[in-house]
Order: structure tokens, then sequence, then C-alpha cells
């Protein structure tokens, strides 16, 4: 039986980047309120902090590949911000692909009531959780 794995999950964004934070013994995670973002660079004493709070194994950065399969400019840009995550925090950092989270959080924001106003209400949590889940099912048991 392998040990229960924790994770605390970052969907990248320019101006926001979702959180959500799980663990594999359940399979489940929870959104976490966004961080807030100046052109893809948070405050990185807050995610200090998070780390700090929530004590994860891992640090997941999801990556926006084109539909197939290849990189996109942005998933430069995630990879950059994964490699300041593990320069500061000396976690393991993961990619995972989060082609379709987005708009899997989307629908989610919509059964919800969201009112698709993205910009003052991201769903950047929602899709961090997703990918999230996903990633504890493949490293479950």
């Amino acid at each position: 039986m392998s040990k229960p794995v924790t994770a605390l999950a970052f969907d990248f964004g320019t101006r926001s980047i979702g959180l959500a934070f799980g663990q594999s013994l359940t399979g489940s995670a929870r959104e976490l309120t966004p961080l807030p973002a100046k052109d893809g660079k948070p405050d990185w004493d807050r995610v200090q902090k998070l780390v700090d709070e929530w004590r994860p194994q891992y640090l997941l950065v999801g990556l926006p590949l084109n539909m197939d399969g290849s990189e996109s400019d942005f998933g430069a840009r995630a990879r950059k911000f994964g490699q300041r995550l593990h320069g500061r925090t000396g976690l393991p950092v993961e990619y995972v692909d989060e082609r379709l989270s987005t708009r899997a959080a989307k629908e989610e924001a919509f059964e919800r009531g969201h009112r698709g106003n993205y910009a003052q209400d991201p769903v950047d949590s929602i899709a961090a959780r997703i990918f999230l889940e996903d990633w504890l099912r493949a490293h479950s048991g």
C-alpha cells in the first residue's frame, strides 16, 4: 500500500493563478482562493505561506498544450513559473496536461450560476482542482 500523496496545484495565468489542494487518500481536491498575478508573477511570499500552510509533497503546474499535444507559447511561461516554484520551495514540480480543464471548469462554473464574466470572476481554481483530481486518480493506490 503506497503512502497518501498531497499536492498543491497551480493553474498559471497572467492576471490570476488558480489554486487547489488535494490528497490521494480520498482522491479529492478543494479549490483555494486564486492568487493575483502581475504579468504572471505572483506575490512569492504568499506562495511560500500557502506551501507552509498546506505542506504539499508535490506542486503541480497546469501545462497549456495545443490540441495536437504540442506546447503552446504560453506553455513556456507556465514551465518558467514551475521552475521558479521549484527554485523557491525545493519541492518537486510536475507539469500536467490541462487542455480540457478550462472548458470543464467553465461548464461547472456555469452550472453553479457563473455569469460568464471570467475576467472579474476567474475559474482558474476550478480548473486547478479538476486537473489535480485527475492527477490524484492516477497516483492513488
